[in-house]
């Protein structure tokens, strides 16, 4: 049987997000088709935006985000709404490294307000932060750090390296804790440089260990992945289908 057909959804320009200490950056909206403003619908964050929809400036390619959310329409997911918030350029290391608990505290308390009030939003539960690399560790972060405001990360390749793995340590003496019903996509490549695969190989071991259940827990290990948009972009499909079961978002109303 041929798949459902569906209507395209449709992109917004949402104005600017500017962090402390970093410079404005666009942010855009791609609402799918299915979205209807009686209802709540969950919310996917994704940093780097500049890499989100098409190839056209991106970095290396495209992850063409709006396509995989498309293809939870037909299906007994929830599509969500896909916010794509652009990096600072040549401030990406600091606001997503050094800063990046003043980043994501913005996210949560300045831009996660102002897309409230355009959009009927579910709760904390249906609300996932998603990135790669540096933007994979700043999602983390927020979901870690904010559970108020998130409770979903989609971590791909995520920079565990970053301030001498100042995130895993700062796990290990509870400087950062894991909230309760938290759900973690995290995933990385066989074929990325140093410790990367290995340190979110051990990530995922120690979050199982310190109580999240498989149910809120993928760790997908990509043999032939390395560290670029297109192993990424092939990953984005099965990392939506673990995050937006319509079980694990919460009431569909508040």
């Amino acid at each position: 049987m041929p798949p459902r057909r569906h209507l395209p959804g449709r992109f917004l320009a949402l104005g600017t997000f500017q962090p402390p200490g970093g410079p404005e950056r666009p942010v855009r909206a791609y609402v799918p088709s299915v979205v209807d403003a009686s209802r709540p619908h969950a919310l996917l964050i994704l940093l780097d935006g500049q890499n989100v929809f098409g190839d056209h400036g991106s970095f290396a390619g495209g992850w063409h985000a709006h396509d995989a959310v498309d293809h939870l329409v037909a299906s007994t997911l929830e599509p969500p709404i896909l916010v794509a918030v652009d990096n600072g350029g040549t401030h990406r290391l600091t606001e997503l490294g050094r800063d990046v608990r003043l980043f994501t505290h913005a996210l949560a308390h300045d831009l996660l307000p102002r897309l409230e009030r355009r959009f009927h939003l579910r709760g904390p539960a249906g609300r996932a932060v998603g990135g790669a690399s540096l933007g994979g560790l700043a999602a983390l972060y927020a979901a870690f750090d904010h559970p108020e405001a998130f409770g979903a990360a989609l971590a791909m390749s995520p920079s565990l390296w970053f301030g001498r793995r100042c995130l895993p340590r700062r796990l290990a003496h509870a400087e950062v804790t894991v909230p309760a019903g938290v759900r973690v996509y995290l995933d990385a490549g066989a074929r990325e440089r140093g410790r990367m695969f290995a340190d979110a190989a051990d990530l995922a071991a120690w979050l199982g260990r310190h109580g999240l259940p498989p149910a809120d827990l993928l760790w997908r290990p990509d043999q032939r992945g390395a560290h670029h948009e297109k192993h990424w972009r092939r990953r984005l499909p099965k990392a939506l289908r673990f995050l937006f079961r319509r079980e694990a978002l919460g009431p569909a109303a508040r």
